[in-house]
């Protein structure tokens, strides 16, 4: 698999772990961080590495300078 694809299937799967945690995580307290703010963070993660596969997609392969 290559680069594009693997992130923008990171990218998915990270944003819908964050939206879940965001969603279904409310009135769970945790000592540290709240779940919330976690799945926010997710999703902002999710989103910027589905961005870099878009990137990557539309860019294509990246040509090498043989020296």
């Amino acid at each position: 698999m290559g680069k594009a694809p693997r992130n923008l299937l990171e990218g998915v799967a990270t944003f819908a772990a964050g939206l879940a945690l965001r969603l279904f995580t409310e009135g769970v307290e945790t000592p540290v961080v709240t779940l919330t703010k976690v799945g926010v963070v997710l999703m902002c993660v999710g989103g910027a590495l589905v961005a870099t596969g878009l990137f990557q997609a539309v860019r294509g392969p990246r040509a090498v300078n043989d020296r």
